[in-house]
């Protein structure tokens, strides 16, 4: 959901952005104000609502702020924000499974007042940041995107960029060193009341519930002084200051020119494209991760050579692919097999027994809706054999679902053909969808 940012906020970032992008030495020293004002919180909560959520430590929701009054409760925070008696809560643990099933990703789940204050703050600090990110930086900016980073890397292996240092960071979230990444941040903002707030959400303790329904407490992020909860409003936006430190430096100190290896980052991702002399930019990354409290992946990280090698980014495997018109090789893209799985897997999980008791039309469009929006991820170089590889798979898996639900024997091509499939359930069929953006006519 797309909100439109009021009117007077959007002067307020257009004043903060000009002001950060005419003088790259300009300080702030007057910020905290502007994130209790009423406007910017007003939106803030608008925004928070609008990505949704669970609930933090206290249990409160977004029906609950409502039933209470969205005013009055805005009003309260504005009085704790101005009176510097706001506190954040503790944030709340949970765990997700990652894309490879066997391990989980801790997630921090701040109180609803906390993640609009932090919002509130990103409002703020958005616009100054932006304008001293590196251009190599994809992740979390307006006008930019993961699709843009694939056809970032796309371009820099068909100019001969053709060894890749395929980086992996461990825990990047919860190895971020709270004094330099405060230093980041002062280098443009000077307001230490915006500061505190900063550095109390970075040591803000963890709350978690054990199998036995017990709560236990961690004050590890402070205690260490390194790490903040990935799925915090403010997360983003600090994640991607520190790893301007290292994008920067990287230009800085020579090694993107000497060792012609480009950079491409997207979050915790990142990819170094070189011409060649890949192992010494391997090597010069370890050495200023390293300097920068940062902790290289080795299991995962390696030197990728093209076009005999491939390697995986942003979801996509980059390497040698075949025109299916000429036979004629190409460097490009394809889907990750393991984003096929992992979509196959979700078709799955969405006619399975427990869904039974829902209506098939119901169940035919939640798999348009993740096919249609896997496609409109996956659409750069030849898609077209993934398409039908989860097109074939969703309509067996709808097919073995309708059985289950109208007790009918399997095979079933006979009581729901194809027609019953695409008329009456209208489930989409990604093969017909407009011929893929091809990179062999680029």
């Amino acid at each position: 959901m797309s909100l439109a940012t009021p009117e007077r906020v959007q002067k307020l970032q257009a004043a903060l952005h000009d002001k950060a992008k005419k003088s790259p030495s300009c300080r702030f020293y007057a910020l905290y104000d502007k994130v209790y004002r009423k406007d910017v919180l007003t939106f803030a909560y608008a925004r928070c609502k609008a990505n949704g959520g669970a609930a933090g430590v206290e249990g409160q929701t977004f029906e609950d702020i409502e039933a209470y009054g969205v005013e009055r409760w805005v009003d309260e925070l504005t009085k704790e924000l101005k009176a510097r008696t706001y506190r954040p809560l503790p944030v709340r643990r949970v765990y997700i499974p990652k894309p490879d099933g066997k391990t989980q990703r801790p997630l921090g789940v701040p109180a609803i007042r906390d993640r609009v204050v932090m919002m509130a703050a990103v409002l703020v600090l958005d616009p100054i940041f932006e304008a001293d990110l590196q251009p190599e930086q994809y992740a979390y900016r307006r006008d930019r995107s993961a699709l843009d980073a694939v056809r970032h890397v796309h371009k820099l292996i068909n100019t001969g960029h053709g060894e890749i240092v395929d980086a992996d960071l461990a825990s990047y979230f919860d190895f971020l060193p709270h004094a330099e990444l405060l230093k980041s941040v002062a280098r443009r903002v000077v307001d230490g009341a915006m500061l505190h707030l900063i550095k109390m959400w970075l040591t803000a303790p963890v709350e978690e519930t054990d199998e036995r329904g017990r709560k236990h407490r961690s004050t590890r992020n402070r205690d260490e002084g390194r790490g903040t909860p990935q799925g915090s409003p403010i997360s983003p936006l600090l994640s991607n200051l520190y790893m301007r430190r290292f994008v920067l430096g990287w230009k800085m100190l020579g090694h993107e020119k000497r060792l012609e290896a480009c950079i491409v980052n997207y979050a915790d991702d990142l990819v170094i494209c070189c011409r060649g002399r890949a192992q010494e930019a391997l090597a010069s990354m370890r050495v200023m991760m390293s300097k920068l409290k940062l902790a290289v992946n080795e299991s995962k990280t390696r030197v990728a050579k093209l076009p005999e090698e491939k390697f995986d980014f942003l979801g996509y495997t980059f390497g040698r692919c075949f025109s299916p018109q000429t036979g004629r090789a190409y460097l490009g893209t394809v889907p990750s097999k393991k984003r096929v799985v992992r979509i196959c897997a979700a078709i799955s999980t969405e006619t399975g027994r427990t869904k039974l008791p829902l209506e098939p039309g119901k169940v035919a469009e939640t798999l348009n809706r993740i096919m249609n929006g896997w496609a409109n991820y996956f659409c750069l170089g030849p898609v077209s054999k993934a398409y039908r590889v989860i097109e074939r798979h969703a309509r067996r898996r709808l097919r073995q679902w309708l059985c289950r639900k109208h007790q009918v024997r399997w095979p079933a091509i006979h009581r729901f053909p194809d027609r019953y499939i695409d008329q009456q359930l209208g489930l989409v069929r990604l093969s017909q969808r407009t011929a893929s953006f091809s990179w062999a006519k680029s």
